[in-house]
């Protein structure tokens, strides 16, 4: 009964993210509205309102949290959301003289929409299953999710970064439960659309260093307070 009911609340919460998904990019329904920061978000959204329509249709018990397992919200919301905030905003005001704030901050927005499905709802549903097995089925169906089905070469190495990317911010995911923190992961690749060359890759480098490097800190400071 339990393994059904698990069944059929992944299905609902797929069957509503490919939905909105495919109303988003595959019809004109966006076309009300000529503000691209808005068609950016609805596009994203499904996962979201497919994990809770499950969790509400299903009575699932389920911790999402922004801040996981820090104590405060301001803590991930400053190193995850704000860091690359003012660094890539800045990188891109000196080189370009405009600071993209509503760009930046909306990417981060549409990767928490996407992470309250793919990490707080679906890993967690799938959780009692080996870790690769549930690696290579997440991966799959957020590229399926993607609706891209051409088989070339970018979206062979598309399908190999969403396996990185589902090993990888998993294990985020498990180490700080912080929807905040796996949005950040997340909106990485995101942040910039013109492609990643010498200066987007730096960037990355540096953010991905500041990340690790506060997530293996704070988790040693907080055994070190349990310890006292």
């Amino acid at each position: 009964m339990k393994e059904r009911k698990r069944l059929g609340s992944i299905i609902v919460f797929y069957a509503i993210a490919i939905l909105f998904r495919f109303l988003a990019v595959k019809t004109n329904l966006l076309d009300f509205t000529d503000n691209e920061f808005i068609k950016i978000l609805l596009r994203g959204i499904g996962p979201a309102i497919g994990a809770f329509v499950s969790v509400k249709l299903f009575n699932i018990t389920l911790k999402l949290s922004l801040k996981g397992n820090y104590r405060n919200i301001f803590l991930p919301f400053l190193v995850f959301w704000i860091v690359p905030v003012l660094l890539i905003g800045t990188v891109s005001y000196i080189q370009q003289g405009q600071f993209p704030f509503v760009l930046l901050s909306t990417v981060l927005v549409y990767g928490l929409l996407e992470e309250i499905g793919w990490r707080g709802f679906l890993q967690e549903q799938l959780k009692d299953l080996p870790k690769l097995q549930s690696i290579i089925f997440i991966a799959v169906l957020w590229f399926i999710w993607h609706l891209n089905f051409e088989f070339t070469t970018p979206n062979m190495i598309f399908l190999g970064v969403l396996f990185l990317g589902t090993w990888g911010i998993g294990k985020v995911y498990s180490k700080t439960y912080s929807l905040l923190a796996v949005a950040g992961f997340h909106s990485l690749n995101n942040f910039f659309r013109n492609g990643l060359h010498e200066t987007e890759l730096i960037l990355i480098v540096i953010l991905l260093a500041i990340w690790i490097g506060f997530i293996i800190r704070y988790e040693s400071y907080k055994k070190y307070q349990d310890i006292q």
